[in-house]
């Protein structure tokens, strides 16, 4: 049996897209099967190893992430595109690097800041599915940057203090929030739920409950003295419920899905779980503190599995399972002072043994845990080692609903389907090369096991002086201006190459030049497997 009979028969012959610039065209005496639905579980600052399926020697389990990687798919060489929240978010959401939008990188908004890196004419993942068929809602963090006016109609820019400034009668229905970029349904918050104020809630474009009180650092637990860190003062909502957020997020998701099987179980649905965990502060709902003996960090992944575990469970109870498709995805590494408290107290690496951590072009900075699971459809218990980013998501998805992507969007977006089915020989990468950002914008490149960073140092964190100190490096090429590993045989990245490798470097410094120059490091013309 061939690929495209193999997916016949599982049921993803491609129904046309209602408003697809490019349908695959399906004869009428085709039958058309149901599409899966489409659940994307997205932690924030979840580090490659900071899953028990992914580092044996953590210092807490995760049974129901686990479970999932048991019952699908578990990538091992899977990346987002940025070091960072908002940048990578932009590349899940889009299927692009932050520099498609921005020129270079990008930054995570605070305060009243936008407006979204998702530009009005970028064709956005729930917009496709929405094309072809799918009700669509996101709920959590959104963090892409949001437009906000004062009252003489000027659009307000970052900084906790423009909170105040808010009109928010002549700012709402929000002109770029997720309702305008494809999502029928949303209930977020503007930044990072915990950590950057403006802190209230948005649903469906509106917010309910203005910014009117100064939120106190100190009202909060401060669990062990100290993971309280990075909660910072600034304009909430009254009732503004820190320490449930995520629990939160899980009910509205929870609320979507159930509402639209109860009223269109023949219509299948997009859902986005962006949760907060593992992003600083460090505020475990109550129902989780001690649940583990890896401290309040510890206690937060747990929650964080749990709540996987409870969507798990959901889909079961709703007798969709088979046909659900569940993706886990992560944005970037380990925050700094976690991944030092977490190895100074628990000697847990969050980092899984890579180097670097958020914000770092090294491997640890952007190698993250990538599950997915779809019973009947991708074979359980297999392991890829299959190059991939988050902007993957995009095509893979595409290729799933029989979407032929535009060649103007999701530029940066390779179809991972073939080996998440277990269709592909996986000793051939699908990827001929990825990039990936670090903080401040610079790329990373990828070819095969070659790495080449277009910079020197970490590309993020200073490991010069404070926390992250005892984890640097000697620098054995000191004049270069660029890093090359191999990491087939230098996995941590100690020996920089650049010069003893020159034919390599010059390889990767020109490839680099070019995808930057050329708009896409994605094929053209990519057709769903459906169709090929």
């Amino acid at each position: 049996m061939d690929l495209v009979q193999a997916i016949s028969a599982m049921g993803l012959i491609a129904l046309p897209p209602l408003h697809a610039a490019n349908p695959v065209n399906v004869a009428a005496s085709e039958e058309v099967p149901r599409r899966p639905n489409i659940i994307v579980i997205y932690a924030d600052d979840l580090g490659y190893g900071d899953l028990s399926c992914y580092n044996p020697e953590a210092a807490y389990q995760t049974p129901r992430l686990d479970e999932m990687a048991k019952q699908g798919v578990r990538f091992t060489d899977a990346h987002s595109p940025s070091t960072i929240c908002s940048p990578s978010r932009y590349g899940l959401y889009s299927g692009n690097q932050i520099y498609r939008s921005t020129g270079r990188g990008g930054g995570a908004w605070e305060g009243p800041g936008g407006p979204s890196y998702l530009k009005p004419d970028t064709l956005t993942v729930a917009q496709m599915l929405k094309d072809v068929g799918y009700r669509t809602g996101v709920f959590g963090k959104w963090h892409v940057g949001l437009t906000w006016f004062d009252k003489d109609n000027k659009q307000l820019g970052g900084g906790f203090e423009n909170s105040l400034l808010i009109d928010y009668e002549n700012s709402t229905p929000l002109i770029d929030g997720p309702n305008e970029r494809g999502f029928d349904e949303s209930f977020i918050t503007p930044n990072c739920p915990n950590t950057d104020p403006l802190y209230v809630y948005i649903q469906n474009g509106m917010v309910d409950v203005p910014a009117s009180q100064r939120h106190k650092a100190d009202s909060l637990p401060n669990l062990g003295g100290k993971w309280r860190w990075d909660n910072d003062e600034g304009w909430m909502s009254p009732g503004y419920d820190f320490m449930n957020a995520d629990l939160l997020f899980y009910q509205k998701t929870k609320e979507f899905i159930t509402d639209h099987r109860s009223k269109s179980p023949d219509q299948p649905f997009f859902a986005v779980f962006s949760t907060q965990i593992a992003h600083a502060p460090v505020l475990p709902a109550e129902e989780f503190n001690g649940a583990t003996k890896a401290g309040p960090r510890g206690d937060f992944v747990w929650e964080l599995d749990v709540l996987v575990g409870r969507v798990l469970d959901l889909v079961q109870e709703l007798g969709i399972d088979d046909n659900t498709l569940l993706l886990f995805n992560s944005d970037n590494g380990a925050e700094t002072i976690h991944f030092d408290w977490m190895q100074r107290d628990h000697q847990h690496d969050a980092s899984g043994g890579w180097r670097g951590v958020k914000r770092d072009g090294w491997e640890g900075g952007h190698r993250i845990p990538f599950i997915a699971r779809w019973p009947g459809h991708i074979p359980a218990g297999r392991v890829s080692h299959q190059m991939t980013n988050t902007t993957d998501i995009f095509a893979t998805l595409a290729s799933v609903v029989g979407y032929e992507l535009p060649d103007a969007a999701a530029v940066d977006s390779f179809d991972m389907l073939p080996t998440m089915l277990g269709t592909h020989d996986e000793t051939q990468s699908i990827r001929p090369h990825m990039l990936t950002q670090s903080f401040r914008g610079e790329f990373q490149i990828r070819q095969g096991d070659w790495k080449y960073l277009d910079h020197m140092g970490s590309g993020g964190n200073g490991y010069g002086k404070g926390i992250m100190q005892p984890y640097a490096l000697p620098e054995m090429a000191p004049d270069a201006t660029g890093q090359l590993y191999n990491l087939q045989t230098d996995p941590g990245e100690t020996t920089n190459l650049f010069f003893k490798e020159e034919a390599k470097r010059n390889e990767l410094q020109q490839l680099l030049g070019k995808l930057k120059t050329s708009g896409r490091s994605a094929p053209r013309d990519r057709k769903p497997i459906a169709s090929r």
